[in-house]
């Protein structure tokens, strides 16, 4: 007979590593399988061994409101390898030269975050008062009509709260862009509005940006494997799962690996991704109505360019361009203090919701990214490029359009035994690491109430 504390899961990314942490955490024996040659899933990183840096395949960046994700990290025992940036301050430059910051004040929230719109100098004083009253009327619907905001896009939420281009371009369209990976026209008003919600418009130590001293694989991979092993568990790497087997009584039974092997357990977890999820399920299993239309929930790429300098091009370290295709600049010398004092700069360059770039060419998107740079910071001109890594992630997240909003499913799914954990399981919050450690938890959550335990708080 099987040990109901053991557990399977698939996928070692963000949510699968959290969701076999809390259960090691617990006492459950747990076996994590990830079909790539290393951790990480989708949220990973690697060392430039040229330039002694390393390179996180996109930008991550983790705010002071991910409570799951922090408390995820302090249990692993990677809380010390955390920066954090208090004190929000974003520099945003316009084609003309123009420049405003949105700085947050030493007021408690969410006065830090009005203080800092009302000082924000790319909109009129006018426009400012207005967007301001805009977002409380937002955070008015997310709580008396969350049904109207869930069918509504960021854009024709912007024309019901009548914000002006010029307010919607140097304010609320950056914002989301940069967390919600999509264009305005497609992205759900109701995802934003949560992000506004819990990031800016709460307590002020959740505005504040987090960063890790170390490359991001780095940073949850091998404390979590540390935690997993130490409670009787295993983590392996290039294990491909092709199916799930059922047994009887209508439960999963066990996984079939691509090299033979059969691995049994009590529980299962499907940390994958939609498209991987439907390739696992036994047959008849995708019919159900459950599982039926995951096939359409859609992803949205992002575009992130590494690129060394022979010199410090800003001493800002993030700065947002309007009007340009590339949307962010982070200056890695500056937001990590210990790389400060090298001679030469390290930029990321991000631009989300990339889709009619995606495809493009190397040399073309170091070319449109350095132009825009060039032509944002005059000054660059006359620094020498280095190095280059073009990074794309083609699948980065979901597409969080109304649409596929509501064809996200929970993490309990009619299979008893089998439970479901990603940024991309109903959340409430975008494709987000904190979406997926929360999802993780979830999914520990409810294995441990199936058999008659429960899991503390994260």
């Amino acid at each position: 007979m099987l040990d109901q504390r053991d557990v399977v899961v698939i996928g070692g990314g963000f949510a699968g590593l959290s969701a076999a942490v809390a259960l090691a955490n617990r006492g459950f024996r747990v076996a994590v399988l990830e079909r790539k040659p290393a951790l990480g899933g989708r949220a990973y990183s690697f060392a430039d061994t040229e330039t002694g840096d390393f390179v996180d395949n996109g930008q991550h960046v983790l705010m002071g409101c991910y409570a799951e994700t922090l408390k995820f990290l302090d249990r692993i025992g990677a809380s010390g390898q955390l920066v954090f940036h208090p004190d929000l301050a974003i520099e945003m430059l316009e084609r003309d030269g123009r420049a405003g910051v949105l700085k947050t004040a030493h007021l408690p929230g969410p006065l830090h975050m009005t203080a800092a719109l009302l000082r924000y100098r790319l909109l009129t004083p006018r426009e400012r008062l207005s967007a301001m009253i805009a977002g409380l009327r937002m955070l008015r619907m997310h709580r008396r009509d969350r049904a109207r905001l869930g069918r509504t896009t960021v854009k024709t939420l912007m024309d019901v709260l009548g914000q002006g281009e010029r307010a919607r371009h140097c304010f609320w369209y950056p914002i989301a862009i940069a967390t919600l990976n999509e264009d305005p026209e497609l992205a759900s008003a109701a995802l934003l509005a949560e992000v506004l919600k819990r990031a800016f418009f709460s307590r002020r130590s959740d505005s504040a940006f987090v960063y890790a001293k170390v490359g991001l694989s780095d940073l949850y991979c091998p404390g979590s494997v540390r935690m997993i092993e130490a409670s009787g568990g295993l983590v392996e790497t290039r294990a491909v799962v092709e199916v799930l087997e059922f047994g009887g009584e209508g439960k999963i039974k066990g996984v079939r690996l691509r090299d033979g092997r059969r691995l049994q357990a009590a529980n299962f977890i499907a940390a994958v991704p939609p498209a991987q999820l439907v390739r696992l399920l036994p047959e008849g299993a995708g019919a159900d109505p459950f599982f039926v239309h995951l096939g359409e929930i859609t992803s949205s790429p992002i575009v992130c360019v590494h690129a060394w300098f022979d010199r410090e091009i800003t001493d800002a370290p993030f700065v947002g361009f309007v009007g340009t295709t590339t949307q962010w600049l982070f200056n890695k010398r500056r937001i990590f203090v210990d790389n400060g004092e090298r001679a030469n700069g390290y930029l990321s360059f991000v631009i989300s919701g990339a889709r009619k770039l995606v495809d493009a060419g190397n040399e073309e998107l170091l070319d449109l990214v350095t132009g825009d740079l060039n032509t944002m910071i005059p000054a660059s001109r006359d620094a020498r490029l280095l190095k280059a890594l073009v990074l794309k992630e083609k699948q980065a997240t979901m597409a969080p359009s109304p649409e596929c909003d509501r064809l996200r499913p929970s993490v309990r799914t009619p299979i008893a035994n089998f439970f479901l954990a990603g940024d991309w399981i109903q959340t409430g919050l975008p494709a987000t690491i904190e979406s997926a450690v929360a999802s993780g938890h979830a999914a520990a959550a409810a294995i441990a109430a199936r058999v008659g335990e429960s899991v503390p708080p994260a």
